[in-house]
């Protein structure tokens, strides 16, 4: 029997979107102090890479299977459903991350040829 994703009340809509509001703070004032401990980097290319990649790690999102239109981080998805076994969940989040990590893997590449013509003509 195929269970049907249940709905939620205002209560709980709220609360969803108060995550999200916390979470999204969250984010970017980690985001911020990550930015400033990796000032000390010398090369422009591993500092944006490595706040690429905690951006997609942290910011990917995945449907839950259980809620209609509520979306859940995949990091935290993936990763529990990996603890309880569940290897079909786990790997729809995950496979959500690897899709996201490519997308900004190209976005890295043109922001890469973005600075180095920029430093060229300067």
């Amino acid at each position: 029997m195929i269970e049907q994703p249940i709905g939620v009340d205002a209560q709980a809509q709220a609360a969803y979107v108060i995550f999200w509001a916390v979470y999204a703070v969250g984010f970017l004032i980690f985001l911020y102090l990550m930015g400033r401990g990796l000032k000390r980097l010398p090369v422009y290319g591993v500092r944006t890479l490595i706040l690429a990649c905690l951006a997609v790690l942290l910011l990917t999102p995945v449907q839950s299977p259980e809620v209609v239109n509520w979306w859940i981080p995949a990091w935290l998805h993936g990763g529990y459903e990996s603890i309880l076994g569940n290897a079909d969940e786990a790997t729809r989040a995950f496979s959500n991350m690897t899709l996201v990590a490519a997308g900004v893997f190209v976005i890295w590449i043109l922001d890469l040829v973005r600075v180095r013509i920029w430093r060229r003509e300067a």
